[in-house]
């Protein structure tokens, strides 16, 4: 008896199992889902496809996708290893020619976008593609460049071709599609634009550093602190220091996370020394020593995980900018005059941080907000620098800078106001500056010249002594010249100088410069001559007083008994019951009165003779003009009549009558 089941039976056993064998296929396989091709026209020059692509995350070294489907509608499925064998994340996507011409795109991934990135955690930016596989044609090809994984693809005409690319990072920020000459062209035009910012930052961050040598103060260095602090931080954004030092992966987060830091420290060390905060309050310096070695710190933190040091730079930058508004507000309240200047920048540093945590969460994504921030950075910084260059060249910073004794002495020198004066005698030239001919209202350049030209200008009374003066120092060749002389100004008039200089000796042992400093003392002589005059003058009338007057009668006593000359008379004139007159009428008037009385005897008297107040009421004449008793008579006649012309005083008319007293010699 056969074992064998009939051919019906054995038919419906196979495709039975065939069925089942199908059915577990399908289970066991993930489901084949196709995917949309992205159309890529011919005359667009760049297509963001970042928001199309299929990402496979931790998919395992093996993927297996599904194509789009073709031109004839079939679905196909292919398989795509690793290269090395440990990538576990995809990404996948379609392109589609939908022109009759064969074209040439590029692939562009960038390693690092500051869009986007975050706030905590963010990604600091790697190689995004290790490889990319076609469902058909030739493989992509790789291009070189340091910012980005660009991938060379040539599609023909009316083709769909599914690009598996195996993914170095979990995340992919950003992937597109350029025509290669715009992408070319718009690199070189960042670049361009990124040289002339690290340009103008370098310079910058140089200046600084030597305006930091010149001067010292503590706000200098702090200052170029900052400016190379951006300028790292622009370099390894700009990716200068990736080109320099061949930074790729792990290297190129550690620099920027370190850039960061270094940005945050040294924003902390600028705000501290520029507002010299240290002479407001102890606190403020441990404050901001404590929070500069916390951030200092975050070198050590970003060994370890770039990310968490960047993540917390960024925060402490945000912090500061607030933290540091408040404190230059509150001292600006207290009418401080490096906070008051620094608020503009500080405003436009709190513009530069919204726009840059609105960058960061991805609230803004153009293309050209990187490199403005970039450039704004720049901008924040110049403005310190022109802040700081204010102090540097306004006077406050040279009071507290290094300066040497020559300096000093300049500095005392201007603060005495003296007017140099420097003769160069091999030349014969005088250089005096413009001070004093703008005293004496002379053109520029009248004093400047040969010595001679100084005797037209020179007091015809100095002309001789200035000359002998200088001629005794280049004879001599040792001394100095200490003269006061008067110089004519321009309307006539003529003002007192004092002269010190000292000669300068030559390696010949002869007089090569005469050099010192030249003073108005036109008030001084005045007040001098002043002095002098009311010591031996009446104050009232302006006559001689009884010392000056004795002092004449006693020399034109002397001169005649010696000389034989013109014999003196003496007369003293005493107003009668002026004292009854002060009474009635007020000493203001009586003062008025005694005037007018001086001025009329001296209209009387000749130019030999000297007229004087002795006292209160009483006027003495030394008279030389008259030596004939009967005309001295006379004349004392005139001097009586002369009282007793009235006097109108207000709608009052004062009558004086005088005695006369006369001594012959």
């Amino acid at each position: 008896m056969s074992n064998l089941i009939p051919d019906p039976i054995s038919n419906v056993f196979k495709s039975l199992a065939i069925a089942v064998s199908l059915l577990v296929s399908l289970v066991a396989a993930p489901p084949a889902q196709a995917l949309e091709p992205i159309p890529v026209p011919i005359d667009i020059e760049a297509l963001d496809i970042t928001s199309s692509i299929d990402l496979h995350r931790e998919a395992g070294n093996r993927l297996q996708v599904s194509t789009a489907p073709g031109a004839d509608g079939i679905v196909r499925r292919i398989e795509v290893p690793s290269r090395d064998g440990t990538n576990t994340n995809w990404a996948v996507f379609s392109l589609a020619n939908t022109s009759d011409e064969q074209i040439d795109r590029l692939i562009v991934a960038p390693n690092y976008k500051l869009v986007g990135s975050a706030l905590f955690w963010p990604d600091l930016g790697s190689s995004r593609i290790a490889a990319i596989t076609p469902s058909q044609g030739i493989a992509p090809e790789r291009q070189k460049s340091l910012e980005a994984d660009v991938f060379l693809v040539t599609l023909d005409p009316g083709s769909i071709v599914t690009f598996v690319a195996e993914l170095t990072t979990p995340n992919l920020p950003e992937i597109r599609i350029w025509e290669p000459d715009v992408y070319e062209e718009t690199i070189n035009a960042y670049t361009l634009y990124r040289g002339i910012i690290l340009g103008i930052s370098g310079l910058l961050a140089l200046f600084l550093t030597i305006l930091f040598v010149v001067k010292g103060t503590v706000m200098f260095p702090a200052t170029a602190a900052l400016a190379w602090s951006v300028l790292a931080y622009l370099c390894i954004d700009f990716g200068f220091w990736g080109m320099v030092f061949k930074l790729e992966g792990g290297g190129s987060q550690l620099a920027r996370a370190c850039a960061e830091v270094m940005l945050a420290a040294s924003l902390i060390i600028f705000l501290y020394a520029y507002l010299n905060l240290n002479r407001w309050n102890i606190h403020y310096s441990h404050l901001a020593l404590t929070t500069l070695i916390l951030i200092l710190g975050l070198l050590g933190v970003a060994v370890w995980d770039p990310s968490i040091a960047a993540g917390i730079a960024r925060l402490a930058l945000a912090v500061i900018g607030i933290l540091g508004f408040v404190t230059i507000a509150v001292l600006a309240f207290q009418h401080y005059d490096r906070a008051i200047l620094l608020i503009p920048t500080w405003c436009l540093l709190i513009a530069w941080l919204i726009g840059a945590g609105m960058t960061v969460t991805g609230y803004i994504a153009n293309d050209i907000v990187q490199p403005a921030l970039g450039g704004g950075l720049v901008l924040i910084v110049l403005l310190i620098g022109f802040t700081v260059m204010q102090h540097a060249f306004a006077g406050g910073a040279i009071a507290q800078g290094l300066i040497s004794d020559i300096e000093r002495k300049a500095l005392a020198l201007t603060g005495a106001g003296d007017i140099i004066w420097d003769w160069d005698i091999d030349r014969d030239r005088i250089y005096t500056g413009n001070e004093v001919e703008d005293l004496l209202n002379l053109k520029r350049g009248s004093l400047e010249g040969p010595a001679r030209d100084w005797l037209d200008v020179l007091h015809p009374q100095d002309r001789d002594r200035f000359r002998a003066t200088l001629d005794a120092v280049i004879d001599q060749r040792r001394g100095k010249v200490m003269q006061t002389f008067r110089l004519r100004s321009e309307d006539g008039h003529f003002r007192w100088f004092r002269l010190r200089a000292r000669p300068i000796i030559g390696s010949d042992g002869e007089v090569i410069r005469c050099v010192g400093t030249l003073l108005d003392v036109t008030e001084e002589r005045t007040a001098e001559e002043r002095l002098l005059h009311d010591a031996v003058h009446d104050n009232l009338t302006g006559l001689p007083n009884r010392e000056l007057f004795v002092d004449r009668l006693r020399t034109s006593v002397v001169r005649s008994k010696a000389e034989e000359t013109a014999k003196p008379t003496i007369l003293v004139l005493n107003l009668d019951r002026f004292k009854q007159v002060n009474d009635s009428i007020g000493l203001s008037a009586g003062d008025s009165i005694l005037l007018t009385v001086a001025r009329r005897l001296g209209r009387l008297i000749g130019q030999q003779d000297t007229l004087g107040r002795l006292s209160g009421d009483q006027y003495g004449l030394v008279l030389l003009s008259e030596q004939e008793p009967d005309r001295i008579v006379a004349l004392a006649d005139s001097l009586r009549k002369a009282v007793r012309a009235p006097i109108t005083f207000g709608d009052r008319e004062i009558f004086l009558t005088c005695s006369v007293g006369i001594a012959f010699f």
